[in-house]
């Protein structure tokens, strides 16, 4: 029988045992020790230099490059890192055992008192995170973000004490969650991705995405996009206890957020708080969305609408999100590196102004390219596609674009972008797909493409 892993002493003869030895990892590392948990750290990989000084310094045993499974199965708790899928043998193995293998956000949520705000979605996350964080801080709210940002959760929990957390939560964290509660949940947009670990099945992820409401009461909110097919299918379907505050572009809203006249208008309990789109620092429609998203929760935390409205004004993104690098010859270069599924790049294609050159390509995770042909017909000249298998996109988009190139090097994609590129046009990467067949992660990706402008 499954044990309910919150009822645990802090006695010290509890044993933590953590799987992976990365971000999350090393910080569920620092919380479990101060916490009086007997830690055991175990990565299949090579730990990073970075993280195995944090786990010296706190004297905690950690082993790389294998799994000792006498030492992981004798555990009262494991964290489980997010990238490992709950189909490994190893995790198969502990939870016949009824050993409780929980995520991050599970185990830091236990030792904190702060409410917390958490963020998923297919897109947007990062952006709707810290569009939250920067209004929140502006309207001197004690707050701290952590998630897929900045430093983890656990070890934030151990550092620091903020009145409120905004998290950026993925399928992968919330599907190790048990208790987990947020009292704002913040539901972006649902399109297919990472189906490679929901095998292959669209509902099997919506599912996932919907633990953030699970476990919230009648007295907590769940804002989310209203104009999403498979939200709304979902909700249909299936009760939430959660207060629901949807935002929309399309819809007239009574309670939760709407456009009126090139105008966000948002409406809680009678309390109206309204501006113009047109001056909210990032542009696009996915933007005001999450502008949307981010202004609904600031509006519940009743920041002054004057704040609200200047942090919205001066919000700047975010890195490998469309992020403007260089002009060269006339020829706008744009790094959307963080656009790792067909849905993001919908976004960025749609919000190209002029010819485009578009570098696409990497790890396919089930990707279905169709949505995105109308855009590849109307605003794209050239593909350059980056990747170690481009045969789906040779296949899909041969027919569109005169122009269609492999390559097999950021360096090597950005000069021949360079080549067909031509006074006036934009050049964007927006890959659809994870790196990780030629890159180390989509942080590494972007930086090797500005990089590589700037060496042109």
């Amino acid at each position: 029988m499954k044990k309910d892993w919150r009822n645990i002493s802090e006695s010290g003869s509890q044993k933590l045992v953590i799987l992976g030895g990365g971000e999350s990892g090393a910080g569920t590392a620092i919380l479990g020790n101060k916490k009086g948990f007997k830690v055991f750290v175990s990565d299949q990989g090579k730990i990073k230099d970075k993280y195995k000084e944090v786990l010296l310094n706190i004297e905690v045993e950690w082993e790389e490059l294998r799994h000792t499974e006498a030492k992981i199965l004798d555990a009262d708790v494991v964290m489980k890192s997010p990238g490992i899928p709950d189909t490994v043998p190893l995790v198969l193995k502990l939870k016949e055992l009824g050993i409780p293998v929980i995520s991050e956000i599970e185990f830091a949520t236990a030792f904190t008192s702060a409410k917390i705000i958490g963020v998923t979605g297919s897109n947007g996350k990062t952006t709707t995170t810290k569009f939250i964080h920067h209004i929140l801080k502006a309207g001197k709210i004690s707050v701290g973000m952590a998630g897929n940002v900045g430093d983890s959760f656990a070890k934030q929990v151990a550092e620091t004490k903020p009145d409120w957390f905004v998290l950026e939560l993925s399928s992968f964290q919330l599907d190790g969650i048990e208790n987990f509660r947020p009292e704002i949940a913040v539901l972006t947009n649902i399109t297919p991705d990472h189906l490679d670990r929901y095998d292959y099945k669209l509902e099997n992820y919506v599912a996932s995405k919907f633990r953030i409401t699970e476990n919230q009461t009648e007295n907590d909110f769940f804002i989310f996009d209203a104009d999403d097919e498979i939200i709304e299918e979902w909700l249909k379907n299936n009760k939430i206890k959660a207060q629901k505050l949807p935002f929309s572009l399309e819809k007239k809203i009574e309670n939760g957020a709407e456009i009126e006249n090139e105008n966000i208008v948002i409406n809680i309990n009678n309390d109206q708080f309204n501006m113009p789109t047109t001056t909210l620092g990032l542009q696009g429609k996915h933007n005001t969305k999450n502008a949307m998203a981010a202004a609904t929760v600031a509006q519940l935390l009743r920041i002054r609408k004057e704040t609200i409205r200047e942090s919205m004004e001066n919000f700047q993104g975010v890195e490998h999100r469309l992020e403007k690098v260089l002009k060269i010859n006339n020829v706008q270069y744009i790094n959307d590196s963080k656009a790792t599924n067909v849905n993001a790049t919908f976004y960025a294609l749609e919000s190209m102004e002029s010819e485009t050159v578009w570098i696409v390509g990497g790890v396919d995770k089930g990707n279905v390219y169709d949505d995105l042909l109308p855009l590849v017909n109307e605003k794209v000249k050239a593909i350059i596609c980056l990747g170690v298998d481009n045969t789906k996109l040779l296949n899909t988009f041969g027919n569109c674009v005169e122009t269609i190139v492999e390559t097999q090097s950021m360096s090597e994609a950005v000069t021949m972008a360079y080549r067909l590129s031509e006074k006036g046009d934009s050049v964007l990467l927006s890959p659809a797909c994870a790196s990780f067949d030629l890159f180390e992660n989509y942080e590494d990706r972007g930086r090797q493409f500005k990089d590589a402008v700037r060496n042109l």
